[in-house]
């Protein structure tokens, strides 16, 4: 495909995250918005005379269109409809995470990509937030343990899902991309409180050995139910500690080789028996803070998404990617219900 014609892009579902779909693809100069889907017709007709394009009511006028790649915004029961659909008449699609609601539905979404050989990636946007592009930067960083939160007061939304699809899940896809693997063993809890699905969950994931021998452990917690919006990432390793505040955007690393010395005195303190309980410990290690480069993740995802379409590159969270972050919620999901969790 030539990389020098406009792409005909269009979006389905353009409610709370469609909306900004449309408007990145609009404001895109390698690409053309030719039209958006959605079920209510004053939405689609805002959204076409903001941004262009022709207001949809189904997904077959988009087709009709000429469409080559499409974002899928619409509730996450509704993706694989939309996406069977798209894919078999060959249009790529960039489906909003989480790919699926089951494991079921997500193997169909990722065999009917492949069966059509057609670009899917799933919008798993936090990869492309600015702190984590700049924690994936750093070098020779191998996970021991990795600790996660992610909890907000309750917005209503979403409450058709467990908080692991509805929140969860963008850490889930995180801690595959880091270690490279599906945990070994998913042990959960979790709680029902407003609705009929888990609103607080917390999982401690073990994954397999890496290629030195040695496992990480990841504890990751999501609650829809706090009272302030927390997203933390913290790392572990033998080498460094990174500590990622993503409300603040901020992020500090603590390095052992550039605290080597500092801490060498301190082991040949403790083997002589001295007292060090009035010693302070932050002053002992060197912080250093990550540089961030500030881009917009939206439009890097989409930016990617239409490099993977025009052929030159692979999709960043390709459909098994997806497919393998909404096995990982299932079992977590099955674990808390095992544990005690319920539907009320």
């Amino acid at each position: 495909m030539s990389s020098s014609r406009k792409l005909r892009c269009g979006v389905i579902g353009v409610g709370r995250m469609g909306r900004h779909h449309a408007r990145t693809y609009a404001q895109i100069e390698e690409c053309e918005l030719v039209g958006v889907v959605d079920q209510n017709a004053e939405r689609r007709a805002a959204i076409t005379d903001e941004w262009g394009g022709e207001p949809c009511a189904a997904v077959r006028e988009l087709i009709d269109l000429g469409v080559e790649a499409v974002t899928i915004a619409t509730p996450t029961i509704h993706h694989r409809a939309a996406a069977e659909e798209l894919l078999a008449a060959g249009v790529a699609c960039l489906v909003e995470k989480p790919l699926a609601p089951d494991v079921a539905e997500a193997r169909a979404i990722a065999d009917a990509a492949a069966r059509a050989g057609v670009v899917l990636q799933v919008g798993h946007i936090v990869r492309y937030d600015p702190l984590m592009r700049a924690i994936r930067a750093i070098e020779g960083v191998t996970p021991r343990f990795i600790e996660v939160d992610r909890i907000s007061p309750m917005t209503f939304r979403s409450v058709d899902v467990s908080v692991v699809l509805d929140m969860m899940i963008h850490d889930l896809d995180l801690l595959l991309m880091f270690v490279g693997a599906e945990p070994e063993r998913v042990d959960a809890n979790a709680v029902c409180v407003v609705g009929e699905f888990e609103d607080v969950c917390n999982a401690r994931l073990t994954f397999p050995p890496l290629k030195d021998g040695l496992r990480c452990v990841a504890n990751v917690t999501a609650s829809r139910l706090a009272l302030k919006t927390e997203r933390k990432f913290r790392i572990f390793s033998e080498d460094a500690y990174i500590s990622a505040d993503f409300v603040a955007g901020k992020a500090t690393v603590v390095r052992k080789t550039a605290n080597e010395q500092q801490l060498a005195e301190v082991r040949e303190q403790l083997r002589a028996g001295k007292d060090l309980s009035s010693v302070n410990y932050l002053e002992l290690v060197k912080v250093e803070p990550l540089n961030i480069k500030q881009e917009e993740p939206l439009k890097l995802q989409i930016l990617d998404f239409l490099a993977a379409v025009r052929g030159e590159k692979q999709p960043v969270v390709d459909a098994e990617a997806g497919f393998a972050a909404v096995r990982t919620a299932e079992r977590i999901i099955d674990s808390a219900r095992a544990a005690g969790s319920r539907m009320v």
